[in-house]
């Protein structure tokens, strides 16, 4: 990338293709001729798992995303992150509709985002955490991207479910460009200033805590596991040369958010989301 302006660089580098921005903004529906009916032999409960939880993963990630607008250090950047934010919006409402076509109950998107309690969400813990200073947020959206990236590079060719393929394989062009922003940011910040070398630095250490259980999410959606741990850390390390950072440790933190163990943060942050919905409960807007 030679612009110094991300957000410019990406839209020259975005331009003549459907993948804009916000995910499901093109013109080209990414499930138009896929056949909806659950393939012989796919686990549907382990298929509407696997949805559910890479939903919450994208619904709380946009939501912590949103809350930089207008507190970005710069309006690109603020452009860039409510962007990003809605990019995974859209993740989220396409894998939400899946898992209620498969899991029997019906639900649409609006059931998953707004009528389940904190303790119902299998989002990633790294997702929930506060933002912190603009050094954390790019940290923990270089680990989220990362990893997300992986996958559904993975889920898009191995999928047995042709949905969820089909998914994947749209949002595997988006989440490329997330990963490049906040990459192109630890390496301004790790190889920038004193200061911001230092913050940069203290930010991986704080995600690193979280990589055993975001490298571990996903190993139950037809994946290989291992293969995945690899490219996750692979990536990592080499971005975080690239910025002269020393790359952190993995931390222990035994706790998994996709067995419903959440930080004291995920209730407030759920509240806040559904707040409009439940005060209006069957509104239409």
């Amino acid at each position: 990338m030679t612009d110094d302006h991300v957000y410019l660089a990406l839209a020259e580098e975005h331009e003549g293709t459907d993948a804009r921005w916000a995910f499901g903004t093109g013109f080209e529906d990414p499930l138009h001729g896929v056949d909806t009916d659950v393939p012989a032999g796919v686990d549907t409960v382990e298929l509407a798992a696997a949805c559910t939880a890479l939903g919450d993963d994208a619904l709380v990630s946009a939501q912590r995303l949103a809350e930089w607008c207008t507190n970005a250090p710069e309006l690109e950047d603020e452009v860039a992150l409510a962007n990003i934010g809605l990019d995974l919006l859209g993740q989220a409402r396409l894998l939400y509709t899946r898992a209620g076509q498969v899991d029997g109950t019906g639900r649409g998107e609006d059931d998953f985002a707004y009528l389940r309690e904190a303790s119902e969400f299998r989002n990633l813990r790294l997702a929930e955490l506060p933002n912190g200073d603009f050094a954390f947020s790019v940290a923990r959206l270089l680990v989220f991207s990362t990893w997300r990236l992986a996958l559904f590079t993975q889920l898009a060719a191995s999928s047995p479910d042709p949905v969820l393929s089909a998914i994947a394989a749209k949002a595997v062009k988006e989440t490329t460009y997330h990963l490049r922003y906040a990459a192109d940011w630890t390496v301004r910040l790790g190889d920038g200033t004193e200061l911001s070398a230092r913050k940069m630095g203290a930010a991986m250490e704080q995600v690193a805590v979280f990589l055993d259980e975001v490298c571990e999410a996903g190993a139950k959606s037809a994946v290989d596991a291992v293969a995945l741990r690899e490219a996750v850390i692979a990536q990592l390390r080499h971005v975080c040369d690239v910025a002269t950072l020393v790359y952190p440790a993995p931390g222990q933190d035994p706790l998994r958010g996709r067995d419903g163990q959440h930080t004291e943060y995920l209730a407030p942050l759920i509240e806040e989301l559904q707040s409009l919905a439940r005060a209006l409960p069957g509104a239409v807007w």
